[in-house]
């Protein structure tokens, strides 16, 4: 969560934070601000709600701002602390002179606050983050070095952290440092940049340093310097970063989250390109590195993610269970980490996260690693902390992804599994081979018919609007398509904030049908398969319950017309593929509808795009 820019060279600063921040709005939007040094003085700006309110001040204050070439800046989502002026970043010292910018939690920062004040120091704000600026200001004070206040701070300092500092005193300088939370460093000609992700910097430079834990970096214009935290140099490794600036365009589209969805039949073929090539050929999995004889001896597999990438797990373990016969357990990573880590060097445990920064996640698989398990881990940004921690690695290929929803990246994860599924049963020799070519050939031709979907949503935009009134919503299927319910109704939650749920259709009547009424729209999964003949049995005992039917099937039945309202079609597909189509309408109904009811669809409430505190 929440976004850090940092600036300083020869441009004007206050472009490039607001720049970097704006293509950080995704990591949180409850305020933001920013630092900078003019003449001599560091001053702050600040704004609650919306980072247009920061630049609305901004531009009030334009010629006086643009005269400073170093800043800081943040956009936060809200951790300690109501979404206020005096909450938001950045925070500085009683005597003004340090500005700090924070993502993350500081857990001890209430010790801290108490040493703090009794020592003078007076808090203007409920944050963790102001201990930071008075902890940094004190140590200063001590040594008069930046960088080593910087290091003494964090050495005093429990929780997870990305830090970026300034001082009035240094009008060249900027210190930044972190644990357990993403930060990285952009290099240029005449001028050095830091921030929390990628977007902020890729407009700038294509070289990067990403910093590791218990890093400390010095910022001038034309020097880096890097330590640890016990002061000892540390060599830099800089890196080439992956993407352009275009990626951040809308390209004609409303909103990121409907050019995402619209991306989709390029993103499953990225994720095949050099994986798959034919029906009649091995899947390649080259940083897959797990040694093939483990991989036929392993006797369960763990998989661990978060929201969205959940779902994605979820078939994962239907694929790798039905392909080869392991036993696969789900859980989410933020129930992972608070119990006793069962799990040995016969135990592969996959982590899957869409940025490679969720904090449960990434304590998950450090937990699991300690106890000996190949670490497996599916990401969209080869260039996570998640990515650094695995063994093995799928990287997903989806592109930057902005909305804060996840559509594109989570169809990438969906073909990962099946292409790890399959892989898996190739090396156990567990699958029929006619079976896996026919497979492999669908999954080849899937984007087609993804394809066929986004060109003719006219069913899915009446349906939507017919139903975008609806308080509350139910999405039912069976089997494989049990985590697309899920999926669905969590899209739908998400951005148009109607309270949707997904159940198992034979769940319905334990208990969920007391709901069920003439207001109440149920959504049914029917693909044609071994449980679709369930699941119609299910739908008419939620029919006859008055509820309001919606089939979403690739079945031509005829007689789906007299118990559904409506019926959205998609193209034909075997079963076991059918997640990774029928979870196509689902994103776009989900749409529609918020669009229909003014939301804020790339941004909706209360969510970050990644989750990088526990």
């Amino acid at each position: 969560m929440c976004g850090i820019v940092g600036y300083v060279g020869n441009k004007k600063a206050v472009d490039v934070l607001l720049e970097g921040l704006t293509s950080l709005e995704y990591r949180g939007y409850d305020s933001s601000g920013i630092a900078v040094n003019i003449d001599g003085k560091v001053q702050l700006f600040k704004a609650a709600g919306k980072l247009q309110n920061l630049k609305n001040i901004v531009e009030k204050n334009y010629a006086e701002i643009s005269k400073s070439t170093i800043g800081i800046g943040h956009i936060r989502w809200a951790t300690h602390g109501a979404p206020t002026v005096e909450n938001a970043h950045p925070h500085s010292c009683n005597c003004g002179k340090v500005a700090v910018v924070h993502n993350g939690i500081i857990e001890n920062f209430k010790e801290l606050r108490e040493r703090l004040e009794k020592n003078g120091c007076t808090f203007r704000s409920q944050t963790d983050t102001e201990t930071i600026a008075h902890l940094v200001a004190t140590k200063f004070g001590e040594v008069h070095n930046l960088t080593e206040a910087v290091r003494l701070a964090t050495k005093e300092i429990e929780g997870a952290y990305a830090i970026c500092v300034i001082h009035q005193d240094l009008p060249d300088t900027i210190v930044a440092t972190r644990r357990n939370a993403p930060l990285v460093v952009g290099l240029g000609e005449g001028e050095n940049y830091v921030a929390s992700d990628v977007p902020a910097l890729i407009q700038y430079t294509k070289k990067a340093m990403y910093l590791e834990d218990n890093q400390i970096v010095t910022l001038t214009p034309n020097s880096i310097e890097l330590i640890d935290i016990d002061n000892n140099p540390l060599k830099q490794k800089v890196e080439t970063l992956p993407w352009e600036p275009v990626a951040l365009s809308k390209m004609g589209y409303k909103h990121f989250m409907l050019k995402e969805i619209h991306e989709q039949p390029d993103v499953v073929r990225n994720v095949l390109s050099g994986k798959l090539r034919a029906s009649d050929e091995k899947v390649l999995l080259k940083e897959v590195t797990l040694d093939k004889e483990k991989l036929r001896n392993l006797n369960r597999i763990q998989i661990v993610a978060c929201g969205t990438s959940l779902h994605a797990a979820m078939v994962g373990k239907y694929l790798i269970e039905e392909f080869c016969g392991i036993p696969v357990d789900v859980e989410p990573s933020s129930e992972y980490i608070y119990r006793k880590t069962i799990t040995d060097k016969n135990t592969l445990v996959i982590g899957v996260s869409q940025s490679g920064e969720t904090a449960d996640t990434i304590t998950a698989v450090r937990q699991a690693k300690s106890k000996g398990s190949h670490i497996l881990i599916i990401t969209n940004r080869p260039d996570s902390t998640m990515a650094r921690e695995a063994d093995s690695l799928v990287p997903v290929n989806a592109g930057i992804e902005v909305s804060v929803a996840a559509t594109k990246s989570y169809i990438a994860q969906l073909i990962s599994f099946y292409l790890i599924a399959i892989y898996m049963a190739e090396v156990k020799n567990s699958m029929d081979l006619k079976e896996l070519a026919d497979l492999k050939h669908e999954l080849i031709i899937l984007p087609q018919k993804i394809e066929k979907i986004l060109a003719h949503t006219e069913d899915i935009q009446r349906c939507a609007r017919k139903f975008s009134g609806s308080k509350d919503f139910i999405f039912i299927a069976r089997g494989i398509n049990f985590p697309t319910a899920l999926e669905g109704a969590l899209k739908l939650k998400e951005i148009s904030y109607i309270n949707a749920t997904g159940y198992t259709a034979g769940e319905l009547k334990h208990g969920p049908i007391a709901m069920l009424d003439e207001s109440m729209p149920v959504l049914s999964i029917l693909m044609k398969g071994k449980v679709y003949d369930k699941i119609l049995s299910n739908s008419e005992e939620a029919k006859a319950r008055n509820a309001r039917m919606i089939a979403l099937t690739d079945s031509e039945d005829e007689k789906l017309k007299e118990l559904f309202e409506n019926i959205i079609e998609i193209p034909e597909i075997s079963e076991i593929l059918s997640p990774a189509l029928a979870v196509v309408p689902l994103q776009l109904l989900a749409y529609y509808i918020a669009e229909f009811l003014g939301k804020d669809v790339d941004q909706p409430r209360n969510l970050a795009k990644s989750v990088t505190v526990e």
